[in-house]
């Protein structure tokens, strides 16, 4: 390990746990990108990292659909499943990777010294521009309040990343997905979010100036949404910061 293990790592520690998943929909490659961009940031020797590796565990399975990825399917799974639909009920032999995700999520939740916080599904997005988030409907009008936070701090830090387009639904055609799911199950303190990001550009604030995506562009964009845990968590009085100002990601 490049590390030494955070006391939040050591047995039987209280731990608050981040768990990102990406590539369901084997088609959308920038989902990848942005994954990758979030883990290199995480590992990296970054003051903001290591503040993050301190107080938080990050949990990642960057690609969910290996199978379907290995074959060149867009949307499907080997046995033509879209998996983003199974998750209230995955198959150990149809949807082997959704059912062992699910069971450790499940596991993670029953765990009394570990708080699942935060849920976050990366794709990306065929028609629409930028990055941005859907997130759940709740009757609790404080709890929706609160995950509107996350995409908000998200917005200031990333140049592509438009809360304008972020939208909250509980469409019943999303019943099945990892975001929905999970929003269901888990308890008001953990929030669930499917982060989009265009397969094509994103607009330039202000301005009517569309920006083609690159592959380093979908990896900044990962790396903002990694230190955007450290202002979440700020807001949140996780962290007391003894951490000078940085410059932006972007």
């Amino acid at each position: 390990l490049p590390f030494p293990a955070a006391a939040n790592l050591r047995p039987g520690a209280e731990q608050k746990v981040v768990f990102i998943t990406a590539r369901v929909h084997p088609g959308e490659t920038p989902s990848s990108f942005v994954c990758q961009g979030i883990i290199d940031f995480l590992v990296s020797h970054h003051p903001i990292a290591k503040v993050l590796r301190d107080h938080l565990v990050f949990k990642i399975a960057p690609m969910l659909n290996p199978d379907g990825v290995y074959l060149g399917n867009y949307r499907c799974s080997l046995m033509g499943f879209d998996l983003n639909r199974h998750w209230a009920n995955p198959s150990p032999w149809a949807h082997p990777t959704l059912h062992g995700v699910k069971d450790l999520i499940i596991d993670m939740y029953n765990n009394p010294k570990i708080n699942l916080e935060f849920y976050i599904d990366i794709h990306a997005h065929s028609t629409m521009m930028n990055g941005f988030m859907y997130g759940n409907i709740f009757e609790d009008e404080e709890r929706f309040q609160r995950q509107a936070v996350f995409p908000k701090l998200l917005c200031q830090n990333a140049e592509d990343f438009s809360y304008s387009s972020t939208s909250f639904n509980r469409d019943a055609v999303k019943a099945g997905t990892g975001r929905r799911f999970l929003g269901g199950l888990l308890n008001d303190t953990s929030y669930c979010y499917t982060l989009e990001v265009s397969f094509y550009s994103y607009m330039l604030g202000g301005t009517a100036t569309a920006v083609p995506y690159t592959e380093e562009a979908y990896m900044k964009l990962g790396r903002n949404v990694a230190r955007t845990f450290l202002d979440y968590y700020r807001l949140n009085s996780l962290v007391e910061g003894p951490l000078a100002p940085t410059p932006k990601t972007r």
